[in-house]
């Protein structure tokens, strides 16, 4: 019964932080011309929520790599880590296939009016609210984003995520009520930064889900960046990579039983 508590947790965390996250880029696109720090509030808002309304019952990752850096840091059994992963996928797939019910008409008429057509190589600019892509179609015309530094982008503000959590959650400091907030901010600092590159995925099942979902949704292969696996190299593994990296600088500067349980 913990296990599925746990999953639960994750699943629902995933789902809000999605559902809030990709909401406010979906407001933005459709509705308001938000700014960027406008967007990463929101995330941090959604981000933090999450974390508080699954803390109690559920170790909150909500983020595969978050999941991979506390195996490796033995505060989460391997066996548990495919099930995390499959929840979190799970959570973010729900909550941007109900994003998709709930905008799709006011889409349609977004397409039309910007001359997009779903389906279509460059109907990307109406599928940002879902999987993300380099360079941020917002900044197309300034950034050259080659892949190699999209993957350093995500790799790096992962890193810094993952790190910072393992900093937030070391038993002698003593910030319990608050570090879910201070992780929410963390996330959203780092959007501030990374966003103009790659739109700071951060997280696999954040990126992965509501991309197979815009997949199926219409948006076919415009739903995936133009570099044959890049979705891949960029949005999973290099995020993956920077929780490793993270897990082992931590590592090497603080003991390894410094983590809350």
């Amino acid at each position: 019964m913990n296990l599925v508590k746990e999953l639960a947790g994750e699943l629902i965390g995933t789902f809000i932080l999605v559902l809030i996250g990709c909401g406010s880029v979906a407001v933005a696109v459709l509705y308001f011309p938000l700014e960027l720090w406008h967007v990463a509030l929101v995330w941090s808002l959604g981000v933090a929520l999450a974390i508080y309304v699954t803390r109690g019952f559920s170790s909150s990752h909500l983020n595969p790599a978050v999941t991979l850096a506390m195996v490796l840091a033995k505060k989460c059994e391997w066996k548990k880590m495919p099930a995390y992963f499959l929840a979190q996928l799970a959570g973010a797939m729900l909550a941007a296939f109900l994003l998709l019910c709930m905008i799709n008409s006011d889409l349609a008429t977004y397409e039309i009016a910007e001359g997009i057509k779903r389906g279509d190589p460059h109907s990307y600019h109406s599928a940002v609210m879902f999987g993300e892509f380099f360079p941020n179609p917002g900044h197309e015309n300034i950034l050259q984003v080659s892949h190699l530094k999209a993957c350093i982008a995500e790799g790096m503000g992962t890193f810094a995520l993952v790190f910072t959590i393992f900093i937030l959650t070391a038993k002698q400091r003593g910030i319990d009520s608050i570090i879910p907030l201070l992780i929410g901010l963390t996330v959203g600092a780092i959007i501030l930064v990374v966003a103009p590159y790659t739109q700071a995925g951060l997280n696999p099942a954040r990126d992965f889900g509501p991309r197979l979902v815009a997949y199926f949704g219409g948006w076919g292969n415009a739903a995936f960046p133009s570099i044959p696996w890049s979705f891949f190299t960029v949005y999973i593994l290099s995020p993956l990579l920077g929780s490793v990296l993270a897990y082992q600088v931590y590592n090497l500067l603080y003991k390894r039983d410094t983590y809350i349980t």
